[in-house]
């Protein structure tokens, strides 16, 4: 029985990475997170999935407490097995901060994930998509109809993460699950799915400051030659 909150999809890259010099640690879900990779025809076994709760522990562990966490997220969505535990690593990690950005969507058990940060922020032309999740199932009609009461057990349980922090009623959250909605980052926010919008001219006053940092200590290391050059002509003179 495979529960699933999106259609299938290509299989998803998770990876990490340390910006040199800092204590910020940057975490990529980018595609649909998944138990397994694909399978080696060769070995006749999965490759490890990238997006796996397994892999994301491996990942995690990496991390000291006195650091950030930052992570990034463009996502269909995918097991939610795999999802919850993801979200809940990620509640149990002992960090500075854990700050998450929607690069793109962040859509079903995404979205669960995403609520695991300490702080959400959504990018322009981001979207977040909350609804019900599914399952295939065969059999006779005993079992379809325990397969439904199943999936209301598993669907009040994962309601329980977006309600933390939603700022609406349980009852609307409902509905829109229901109706399969799609929010933008200011409707997400508005009810609670995310903290903030990062707007364009907020990211490029960043990415400013980044640059004018970079070109002064560029500027300073060449000082730095130009005054060991003349220090050393200064020395063959004196010779």
């Amino acid at each position: 029985m495979n529960h699933n909150m999106k259609p299938e999809q290509k299989q998803a890259h998770y990876t990490l990475q340390q910006q040199e010099g800092s204590n910020v640690h940057k975490l990529y879900i980018y595609d649909d997170v998944e138990e397994y990779g694909d399978f080696d025809w060769w070995t006749l076994e999965y490759t490890e999935s990238e997006t796996s709760a397994e892999y994301f522990r491996k990942m995690l562990a990496e991390i000291p407490e006195t650091e950030t966490i930052e992570l990034h997220i463009n996502s269909y969505g995918g097991s939610v097995k795999e999802g919850i535990a993801i979200y809940n690593q990620l509640k149990q990690k002992k960090c500075k901060e854990i700050v998450a950005y929607v690069d793109g969507f962040a859509y079903s058990i995404a979205s669960v994930i995403l609520q695991a940060a300490d702080r959400r922020i959504m990018g322009l032309g981001t979207s977040i998509l909350i609804h019900n999740m599914w399952m295939s199932i065969s059999g006779n009609a005993e079992q379809l109809r325990k397969a439904a009461d199943d999936l209301d057990v598993l669907m009040e349980a994962n309601r329980a993460i977006y309600m933390e922090r939603a700022k609406i009623s349980e009852n609307e959250l409902i509905e829109l699950m229901n109706a399969e909605t799609y929010l933008t980052p200011e409707q997400a926010v508005e009810k609670g799915f995310a903290d903030e919008v990062m707007h364009l001219n907020e990211a490029t006053k960043n990415g400013s400051v980044e640059q004018m940092q970079q070109r002064i200590t560029e500027l300073q290391e060449q000082l730095k030659q130009q005054l060991s050059f003349k220090e050393d002509l200064r020395q063959i003179y004196n010779s």
